[in-house]
């Protein structure tokens, strides 16, 4: 019998006991002899009997504490996104007294992933989003996580051998790939392209952008072998006003360069030089619709834009955690998020607040 239409008074008919012993039956709540609870038990096997989880949850009146951990981040940016989607599954899981702190780390500091790691430790959450740093960091705390019961979620980057609760991201090597099959269709001819990076040591933020490139140079080996990339670094050490003279340099001494990608957020830092400096020949495509990125796909110096639902995302995973601790529910271990692409023709018409 399915769970709307099964009434406590129903059961209690089939029991041939009061409609509030089967209500401390359900509850596990005393006072409850062992003839009457042994009548329920055989009645709602005879039922099929399926318990209504939101209403279990609600009556157990448990608040339950999850913790986000993610990297430090500007406003306007990819990540805020993710924050807005968690904040809002939390609005609409109100009632189930939900809540999400977060915490953020340098993502290129291991030192700071391990201070906001141990003082998630220190806090015993219900449940925790991760943004992980290095697989061989992020395991030391997974580890104790596993050993305590807490279970967690991984987020943009995925490491089953940290066997997380479950993934929400995307597949970054079929993007990466897909990014660089897009880009050819634009620029089937070229004989050079630029590949923008931001890097610190020598080193980019996230594994997650490593492996978009991995799948970028595939495609481009398999197919475009005689393709030059040339890689130009906005490094992450240096101000954000000498990048146009990098990026004056570079353009000067190749002129064969008409088309940039990067696997990051920022495509908008080359798209606003290739603006003020009125380089209408070339444009790059990148990552994420952040405000800034949006705007200069809509004035032409950004090509495409692969999205990823930054919002839904956050929301995902709130609800993942939702459904595993609060409603006792299975959850999707892996979660790809789709690979979209955006352009000046739909850009306007991409909703980030699409979870009702």
């Amino acid at each position: 019998m399915a769970i709307e239409k099964t009434r406590i008074k129903d059961i209690a008919e089939r029991a041939g006991v009061s409609a509030g012993t089967v209500d401390r039956v359900l509850h596990n709540r005393p006072n409850v002899s062992k003839k009457a609870l042994a009548k329920v038990q055989r009645a709602l096997e005879e039922m099929d009997y399926k318990p209504n989880m939101y209403a279990s949850a609600l009556a157990y009146n448990k608040e339950y504490h999850f913790i986000s951990v993610i990297p430090k981040h500007e406003s306007e940016a990819y990540w805020e996104e993710v924050e807005e989607g968690s904040q809002m599954c939390c609005e609409r899981y109100r009632d189930f007294r939900i809540s999400n702190r977060v915490l953020y780390y340098n993502r290129f500091s291991a030192e700071t992933f391990a201070k906001v790691m141990n003082e998630v430790l220190k806090q015993e959450p219900d449940g925790v989003i991760i943004v992980p740093s290095t697989i061989e960091v992020t395991r030391r705390y997974t580890d104790i996580m596993h050993e305590r019961n807490i279970p967690f979620i991984l987020l943009d980057s995925y490491m089953p051998d940290l066997k997380p609760l479950s993934f929400f991201g995307q597949d970054s090597f079929a993007s990466g790939y897909f990014s660089a099959r897009m880009l050819m269709m634009l620029a089937p001819k070229e004989k050079e392209i630029m590949l923008m990076k931001q890097m610190r040591n020598g080193n980019v933020a996230s594994k997650q952008q490593e492996n978009r490139e991995t799948g970028f140079r595939h495609y481009m080996h398999d197919h475009f072998p005689s393709v030059k990339i040339h890689d130009v670094n906005l490094s992450l050490d240096d101000k954000r006003e000498n990048y146009d003279v990098i990026l004056q340099d570079f353009f000067e001494s190749h002129p064969l360069v008409h088309h940039c990608i990067t696997f990051n957020s920022k495509a908008h830092l080359v798209g606003e030089y290739l603006l003020r400096s009125n380089r209408r020949n070339i444009q790059i495509m990148g990552y994420d619709m952040v405000p800034k990125n949006a705007e200069c796909v809509r004035q032409g110096s950004i090509s495409f834009l692969i999205a990823q639902h930054a919002f839904m995302q956050g929301y995902a995973c709130i609800e993942a955690l939702f459904r595993a601790i609060v409603l006792k529910k299975e959850v999707e271990p892996v979660n790809y998020m789709p690979i979209e692409l955006l352009s000046k023709e739909n850009i306007d018409f991409y909703r980030r607040k699409n979870i009702g």
